[in-house]
């Protein structure tokens, strides 16, 4: 069944390259970049299948038993241009622009020096007959990474300048995973990329790690009564978990002056590095008016949010300017309001 599968995408792949992509790159000169096209051709097959999966299974959950239901989705809407461009290759086409330069830069340096990156099957030689349990270590190891690549994120005044542009939404569903200053999207696919290559992440690894995690943020993102329980929420990170990230009003509690639940798969490490909240309520979402960008962010469209966002990075950089915590977005001074859980 999954080999029948694979073989009809790499088909679909295959057919797409040949009628769509290779013509136009043939006629421009661009012959060269064949082998990287079809690279994308994959990316955004598997990248509509993640977003058309999410929007099947998640959004009828969304439906039935919804947390807020609001009359204007005029915001949600903006939402999903933002996943579709991401979903799509639109917006990793452009770090991918902005990155090839560098990639080839720093691939040149480590072939001239002969270093070569290395793999945990090079460490661990049974793992290449254990190719499922080799992708949960990298997993592990790659989820590890992005809670460092989030907690910093909120932590540096110049990054929360960009990554408040996800966190100003107040109208969080599924498709606000992909609500990221293009700036930010640059930097995490800088980090997620170096830490791919630091560990030898296999290139037929690459993809399926993506969308592992991408498929989990999304469910963690839904605007839904749903828990995976007190157990559930200790192995992985559930939407009641997310939302306290997202919380309009966090803990009153020092350990979470620039927020709680930074994990985006496994809640181990919020619980091993002391940032880990497990409220039971399911609270308000969205970045106080002390924050960064103006309250028209959570309401305005992509452009004009992209523009908030420099704004505020400009002002984030200007010298001689107080700095601020990361969580002065949020309201802190007293403990959430559990009118919100059931």
């Amino acid at each position: 069944m999954i080999n029948s599968f694979t073989e009809a995408l790499v088909s679909l792949q295959g057919w797409l390259l040949d009628r769509l992509v290779q013509p136009p790159l043939l006629a421009m000169g661009l012959g060269s970049y064949l082998e990287v096209a079809f690279d994308g051709v994959e990316f955004v097959l598997w990248g509509v299948l993640q977003m058309t999966l999410a929007y099947l299974l998640l959004r009828p959950i969304e439906a039935l038993r919804p947390i807020e239901v609001w009359p204007d989705r005029q915001p949600v809407r903006v939402d999903v241009l933002y996943t579709m461009l991401d979903r799509l290759g639109i917006i990793p086409l452009l770090v991918f622009v902005l990155l090839a330069p560098l990639v080839v830069e720093v691939d040149s340096w480590l072939r001239f020096h002969d270093i070569i990156p290395g793999q945990l099957e090079d460490l661990l030689p049974a793992l290449e007959k254990q190719p499922l349990l080799s992708f949960v270590i990298y997993l592990l190891i790659l989820d590890f990474a992005e809670y460092w690549r989030h907690r910093l994120s909120h932590t540096l005044r110049w990054w929360w300048a960009l990554h408040a542009i996800h966190h100003s939404q107040r109208q969080m569903t599924l498709w606000t995973d992909s609500r990221n200053h293009l700036l930010d999207d640059l930097s995490s696919g800088v980090w997620f990329a170096a830490i791919s290559l630091l560990i030898g992440v296999p290139p037929g690894h690459f993809i399926g790690l993506l969308m592992a995690i991408r498929t989990i943020e999304s469910l963690s993102h839904v605007n839904a009564w749903l828990s995976f329980g007190r157990l559930g929420e200790l192995l992985l990170v559930s939407p009641r978990y997310h939302r306290w990230h997202h919380a309009l009003v966090l803990p009153d509690d020092r350990r979470y002056r620039y927020g709680c639940n930074f994990a985006v798969l496994f809640p181990v490490w919020d619980q091993i590095f002391g940032t880990q909240y497990r409220g039971q309520a399911m609270p308000a979402t969205g970045i106080g008016d002390d924050g960064p960008l103006p309250e028209s962010a959570a309401r305005s469209g992509f452009w004009r949010q992209q523009g908030e966002g420099l704004r505020a990075l400009a002002a984030a950089l200007l010298p001689g300017t107080a700095a601020r915590p990361a969580t002065s977005a949020h309201t802190n001074d007293h403990r959430p309001d559990e009118q919100h859980g059931r």
